[in-house]
């Protein structure tokens, strides 16, 4: 059986404007049929946890969703919605989003990531969005192309 390698970033939002979520789905998604690389958590505590966090999601409930209903992408969405009254906060939607846009790696995360790529640590690259897409990229090389 093959496994698969997460190839949505978390800087991609669907239609109701969540960043991150098309990933969640993804990788929660591959984790529940068993198709998740084994580097990636299906369900992590990092971006992961502040999507359900900032949505107000039950994780046990999330996740008991994508393993029984095995949901579209706009199913999901719209699950969520059907969680949230039909609609999200505007103002928690846009909190999360910048939470997750500006959220920072340590520095010996950023050094080994950089470094795993090749890259000179300038500075420029700081962003955990950009650099787990670095990481993301690097192990779909190794184990699909190269």
């Amino acid at each position: 059986m093959s496994k698969y390698i997460p190839m949505i970033s978390s800087g991609i939002a669907g239609p109701i404007g969540v960043l991150h979520l098309p990933r969640l789905w993804q990788k929660s998604s591959l984790g529940a049929v068993g198709k998740l690389s084994d580097d990636y958590p299906s369900c992590g505590k990092g971006y992961d946890q502040m999507v359900l966090d900032g949505l107000g999601l039950d994780r046990e409930e999330f996740l008991g969703y994508i393993k029984d209903k095995k949901p579209t992408y706009p199913e999901l969405e719209a699950w969520v919605l059907s969680k949230k009254g039909g609609s999200l906060d505007t103002e928690a939607v846009r909190k999360l989003n910048a939470a997750i846009a500006g959220y920072i790696h340590d520095d010996a995360t950023r050094k080994a990531i950089l470094g795993e790529n090749n890259i000179e640590d300038t500075g420029s690259i700081k962003d955990a969005v950009n650099l787990n897409n670095l990481d993301d990229w690097k192990a779909f090389h190794r184990d699909v192309l190269a």
